[in-house]
């Protein structure tokens, strides 16, 4: 029979190589994922940015990646609106031959179940809607999760986050549709069926959000004038 000092050592090998192989799997799947994490944001950036003009086309891995450092400035704003490298707001801007063609901010808050993510596009003019994506949530799917749905983000395109006077109202999603002989039909959106708990909660976070930002955009429309 083995002694047991056989067995233990044995046993203290299998250990210290499934050990290591457990470790060296992890480390992997790890970069791998903070790989897929990037490239997603970027792919969502991009997207709020109409970036590529072409909707229908579906960008690969590998191609987001590239297009991304050639048609997007990556910047860090303070809470003044000033762009500055110890500021802490990112700001990714479309660039094209050196002329900004639109700003796109990150946006996040609580639904109703989960934390929703997104990021949400400004033209040049520091008032209008350019695009809006969703690519993160725990939403209710056919609820609360058709917020990421292109029939929906796609309400927001064209709209105003300010009034008539300049100041900042943001937009609201609301409950039914839009009157369109609503005075303030420029500053909402359609709302979605059954998910009036996961609007009240994107409505709240993204005036937030805005608020946090518009000393920019103020900037922007200060130029414009």
């Amino acid at each position: 029979m083995r002694s047991n000092l056989y067995v233990l050592t044995f046993m203290s090998g299998i250990t210290v190589i499934l050990g290591f192989l457990l470790s060296f799997a992890a480390t992997s799947l790890k970069e791998r994922q903070d790989f897929n994490v990037e490239i997603d944001m970027k792919k969502n950036i991009l997207k709020s940015l109409n970036i590529p003009e072409d909707a229908s086309r579906v960008l690969t891995s590998n191609e987001i990646g590239p297009l991304f450092d050639e048609k997007v400035i990556t910047l860090f704003i303070n809470k003044d609106g000033a762009v500055t490298e110890d500021g802490t707001m990112p700001l990714y801007v479309k660039s094209t031959n050196g002329v900004s063609k639109g700003y796109s901010i990150p946006i996040s808050g609580k639904g109703l179940w989960s934390t929703i993510y997104g990021y949400l596009a400004i033209e040049p003019d520091g008032k209008t809607v350019k695009g809006l994506t969703f690519y993160k949530h725990g939403e209710t799917p056919g609820l609360g999760g058709e917020i990421e749905k292109e029939w929906f983000t796609s309400n927001f395109i064209g709209k105003q986050i300010v009034s008539s006077s300049g100041e900042l109202v943001g937009i609201k999603v609301i409950k039914g549709h839009v009157d369109p002989e609503d005075p303030e039909a420029y500053h909402k959106v359609d709302g979605i069926s059954g998910a009036t708990m996961t609007l009240k909660g994107l409505n709240k976070f993204l005036i937030a959000d805005l608020e946090s930002y518009d000393p920019f955009f103020k900037n922007l429309r200060a130029v414009g004038e």
